[in-house]
């Protein structure tokens, strides 16, 4: 199975000086050290617990624009790439910015948030042998955008974020730049990040996360075989069904919220949570969407043997306009000309105003321009996330399926078919953090 997504956020402003790096990129020397024996203020775990309260209430609101479709981003990456942009803010665009992430500034400082960012991503960023995982920042700047030191050093240090300059005047090479960067890092999933881009661009902020996991307990592809999916109002397709008897797996039937939860393992740290829900049901379940459900869960899940287990093979592919969804979370200050930015360039010169859809390639239009007065330059924000489920869980890997037969009596029969819609939560063990939350309306 592999799993990426990238955010990209293309930013318009006029500033005289020239930024220069020689290397082309931030170094990862800084002053801005973490004491990694004494952890942080803000732990892995209560970081977890926190975005996985922010990827609920952003799925929500992507459920509520895309009603009966297919939805897959990475909490982690959209949350990263804010956090980066919040080092650049201050005041009450600074707090909307946190506070819809869902951080109570009141209990933690600022600092602490992002030296807690640091230390996830960084735990989360080492070599492992079982699960690949690759997590990063890039800051793509023009090279006559001026950019303050201190806003450079803390997404460096904080965030690992790269940095190269670019020419936004020669657009294409500057969009080849950026694409070829993205492309590299998602190995090649993602080739297209940037379709087009204004010659007014400034400064493109991108983050990225790439998963790749192989389940513990692999389908054998000589059991796939062609099926129907049921999707609600719309007539069924036919979708080839990954199938495995007789596994024994993390289990639990939630009566109270009408679904099945099933948890698959990756061979690492790493795992991936299904649910079910009953038919009609689906509605329920989003609602009640919250860290306690998914906790609730994770507590009450028990090893149990699966007679029948069938799952859709599937790669699903998405983008969306977060401009339009965010304010819903609070963060309304930087689309508006209340929008403080100085920690950026030292001077109130840009704000980030509504966008558009483009309705032929999906990617989302905001725009980051300088003063009011002057026109707008083209600039986005873009999250694009694509989901890859087969039956090794590796892209290109061969594995035969091993059927786990019990040497005691059966209890009842249990068969689950994820033939209609369900929610997907892949997540790291060790930390709790959700890498992808997805809903699966359409497997075709």
């Amino acid at each position: 199975m592999a799993f990426l997504a990238v955010l990209g956020v293309l930013m318009a402003g006029i500033c005289p000086a020239v930024l220069c790096f020689p290397d082309g990129t931030l170094g990862r020397d800084t002053e801005v050290q973490e004491d990694q024996d004494n952890g942080t203020r803000l732990d892995s775990l209560t970081l977890a617990s926190i975005n996985t309260d922010f990827a609920f209430s952003l799925y929500k609101e992507l459920a509520l624009k895309n009603p009966d479709k297919n939805i897959v981003f990475s909490p982690l990456s959209i949350s990263s790439a804010l956090a980066i942009l919040s080092l650049g803010a201050k005041g009450n665009t600074m707090e909307e910015i946190l506070e819809g992430l869902k951080f109570n500034l009141t209990e933690t400082p600022e600092a602490d948030i992002h030296t807690g960012f640091g230390h996830l991503l960084q735990r989360l960023s080492q070599p492992r042998d079982q699960v690949h995982i690759s997590i990063g920042s890039a800051l793509f700047i023009d090279k006559h955008l001026e950019i303050l030191a201190e806003f450079q050093e803390k997404a460096r240090a904080l965030y690992q974020a790269e940095a190269f300059t670019a020419d936004f005047q020669q657009a294409d090479e500057a969009k080849k730049l950026i694409n070829g960067y993205v492309s590299k890092q998602t190995q090649g999933k993602i080739e297209e990040l940037i379709s087009d881009l204004d010659e007014r661009s400034s400064m493109v902020l991108v983050n990225y996360i790439y998963f790749k996991g192989k389940w513990k307990v692999p389908f054998d592809p000589r059991d796939t075989y062609k099926s129907e999916f049921y999707r609600g109002k719309g007539r069924p397709v036919k979708v080839p069904m990954m199938s495995i008897e007789d596994l024994t797996t993390p289990y639990f039937r939630d009566e109270e919220l009408s679904c099945t939860v099933v948890e698959l393992k990756y061979t690492g740290n790493a795992s991936a949570m299904f649910i079910l829900p009953d038919r009609g049901r689906m509605k329920q379940v989003e609602a009640s969407l919250q860290p306690e459900t998914l906790r609730k869960w994770k507590d009450s899940l028990r090893p149990r043997m699966i007679d029948e287990l069938y799952l859709p093979k599937f790669s699903i592919s998405t983008d969306y306009s977060l401009e339009d969804v965010l304010p819903q979370l609070g963060i309304r200050d930087v689309f508006s000309t209340q929008a403080d930015l100085t920690a950026i360039t030292g001077g109130r010169d840009l704000r980030v105003s509504q966008g558009s859809t483009d309705s032929d390639t999906e990617q989302t239009r905001v725009y980051l321009i300088s003063h009011p007065e002057q026109r707008l330059g083209k600039s986005r924000v873009v999250h694009k996330a694509v989901l890859d489920v087969a039956e090794t869980g590796t892209e290109a890997a061969a594995a035969t399926g091993v059927k786990l037969v019990p040497l005691s009596a059966k209890l009842d029969p249990l068969t689950i078919n994820f033939n209609r819609a369900f929610l997907a939560v892949i997540s790291d063990t060790e930390t709790g953090t959700i890498h992808f939350l997805a809903k699966i309306s359409n497997p075709k």
